[in-house]
């Protein structure tokens, strides 16, 4: 999951970085959280685009989800949760970091969604 958002990240061309977020500053339900944020040069900060949660067993324990292993015992499955993208926050992304003197220019991977390869 972690590699897809990245890949998502990287055919849009943005400037982005990838937190391992440390315990205090992760849920209490939360085993490992990965945060992705892309670059706001208008706010000179980062902004959170996408978040990549590993669980472990604590959302399929409330659930009462279990899964027979090999041996036939019950068993706690994983769970992970993770968010695509941010819309909002990457369409600014893309107009503040695309922008020239009279355009802005799209990354390759959009030209064929949006019907053209820049905004005038």
């Amino acid at each position: 999951m972690v590699t897809h958002v990245e890949k998502l990240l990287q055919s849009l061309n943005l400037p982005y970085r990838i937190l391992l977020l440390c315990g205090g500053d992760m849920g209490f339900a939360s085993a490992m959280t990965y945060d992705f944020e892309v670059y706001s040069a208008a706010q000179q900060r980062w902004l959170e685009v996408s978040s990549v949660t590993n669980f472990e067993t604590f959302q399929t324990y409330r659930m009462n989800c279990r899964y027979k292993d090999v041996n036939g015992k019950r068993q706690l499955p994983h769970s992970l949760n993770g968010s695509s993208l941010a819309l909002p926050r990457i369409v600014a992304s893309l107009l503040e970091n695309n922008q020239t003197a009279n355009t802005i220019e799209l990354p390759e991977v959009l030209h064929k969604y949006f019907g053209a390869e820049s905004i005038s």
